[in-house]
């Protein structure tokens, strides 16, 4: 029988009596924060004290502006991309002459400088088109994000009306003071394209009509032709040079196609009052091999190729950043070249090399040292590499994590040269365990070789002679942290105890 005392949905009286009674004997705000007060005043060294901030404050800073290290700061100046930025600006610069750039593809690794001098090159488009009055706009979509053809329609469909908004209302405006100019001095219309005060409220009432007709597009909801043909009205509203810049746009090819593609770059054949360029940015230099011939041929008119970093060139780039990131003598002499060292090993990476700076610089500020040192530099190489880890592995779909799982279990029993026959055994008894779909072991053994190219296990064939081949498994991560961030997985945290799923190891 179940105990009404423990039902939450119970009514007990008496615990309600209690409650009311509790409530009526309740001091008043102020005494309970003052008795806290006075009993705060004690020695216990156990209770959090006040000035909790004030300690941590004591160091002084090591940061002079911590967001030029970050991968979102666009500087003023990009060390080693001269040549590859002035490649773009000679293929933009027509833009400003109010014809229509050519399409243009970056290509490059992760951390080559390619959105950086993408904007960089963008900045200075829009900057001098203001100067010489030239109608000129670049709009930014980073498609790892936007990722499907719905998405990025929309989301440029919308950019476009609020601008073309606040375009009508600025004109809106000036007729509305053009007309109160007017009634004092019917002079005033002289010199404008009008003839008289009905012909500027006719002009309003016209403005006011487009813009009512600029709804905004919901992110799901209308049929795709109905978001392009409101983006297409939208970009074409009045005269100018667009340049769509599209970061990761292998991704958005990857998970809809080339159908968004087809659509920008088919656009300028239609538009009467505006031009459209596409300008693609990818870290994979084979995307083009799956598009449409067409597209492949229209997108890539003009490609710009951006080279990793070798240390030299790291080793300018973050000398640069720091003058302004860090306060003056910050840095010790060999934070910079190591920095640089560890990030050219992974294909010459700005980014990493920026973070790894970032990170050991935070690392130094909790230690409330004056300066960063290369020992701050390794923990933050080994912190990066620990999160990078974290979120590969909390990210892999729930197959994958079962498989992962397994090996854990085999090699934290011991289990050396672990080989796919033990994985799947073990990997069968979890999946019955947390009612999961059981893969077919040769499944198993592909899942395998993609934990291997993602470096979270070391994966390598054998012979065994007569009994053929195999592969011999091992962690390349470390196991605790691993086994904690699958275990985060509501699926995985399922499981009580791990350890009648470890079998025997049998050898041949």
């Amino acid at each position: 029988m179940t105990d009404p005392s423990h039902d939450p949905n119970s009514t007990d009286d008496a615990s309600t009596d209690r409650s009311t009674q509790h409530e009526s004997t309740m001091p008043d705000l102020d005494d309970v924060v003052l008795d806290n007060l006075d009993a705060g005043s004690g020695d216990d060294s156990d209770e959090a004290s006040r000035g909790l901030f004030d300690d941590l404050l004591e160091g002084e800073p090591i940061f002079e502006n911590k967001e030029v290290l970050r991968p979102s700061y666009t500087p003023h100046k990009l060390p080693h991309r001269e040549e590859q930025i002035n490649n773009m600006a000679t293929i933009l610069v027509t833009a400003l002459r109010g014809d229509t750039p050519s399409n243009i593809l970056i290509y490059g690794k992760t951390g080559t400088g390619k959105t950086a001098s993408a904007k960089f090159v963008s900045e200075e488009l829009e900057t001098t088109s203001q100067k010489y009055e030239v109608p000129c706009e670049v709009e930014y979509i980073n498609c790892e994000v936007t990722d499907t053809q719905y998405r990025v329609l929309a989301q440029l469909a919308n950019k476009f009306i609020n601008k073309n908004v606040g375009v009508i209302d600025d004109r809106i405006d000036e007729l509305e003071a053009l007309e109160s100019r007017v009634r004092e001095d019917a002079s005033e219309l002289a010199d404008t394209q009008f003839d008289s005060l009905a012909a500027v409220d006719e002009k309003i009432d016209s403005l006011a009509e487009d813009k009512k007709e600029f709804e905004e597009v919901p992110m799901t909801g209308w049929p795709t032709d109905r978001v392009y043909s409101s983006f297409f009205d939208a970009v074409d509203y009045h005269e100018r040079v667009v340049v769509i810049m599209l970061d990761e746009i292998d991704k958005l090819v990857e998970k809809s196609g080339d159908d968004t593609l087809y659509n920008l770059s088919r656009m300028n054949s239609e538009l009467e009052n505006s031009r459209v360029s596409i300008m693609g940015i990818s870290n994979d230099l084979k995307f083009t091999d799956f598009l449409d011939p067409r597209v492949k041929s229209s997108l890539g008119e003009e490609e710009i190729v951006f080279p990793p970093y070798d240390a030299n060139q790291l080793r300018d780039i973050l000398q640069a950043r720091a003058n302004v990131a860090f306060k003056g003598d910050a840095l010790s002499d060999d934070v910079i070249p190591l920095c640089a060292a560890f990030a050219a090993q992974e294909h010459g990476d700005a980014r990493r090399a920026l973070d790894l700076l970032r990170t050991a610089g935070e690392l130094a500020e909790r230690d409330q040292t004056d300066q960063v040192e290369e020992d701050h530099v390794r923990q933050a190489q080994e912190k990066i590499e620990l999160d990078r880890v974290v979120e590969v592995v909390r990210t892999l779909p729930t197959q994958s994590k079962i498989v992962l799982f397994a090996i854990i279990l085999l090699e934290k029993n011991g289990v050396r040269n672990i080989n796919t026959g033990e994985v799947f055994n073990i990997y069968k008894n979890l999946c019955e365990e947390i009612d999961a779909d059981v893969l077919t072991q040769r499944r198993v053994t592909d899942l395998i070789s993609e934990l291997d190219m993602l470096g979270i296990v070391n994966a390598v064939v054998v012979s065994k002679g007569r009994y053929g081949r195999t592969k011999e498994i091992s962690l390349s991560v470390p196991t605790d942290e691993t086994e904690a961030v699958l275990l985060s997985d509501s699926r995985l945290g399922d499981i009580d105890d791990v350890q009648p799923f470890v079998q025997a190891r049998f050898d041949n």
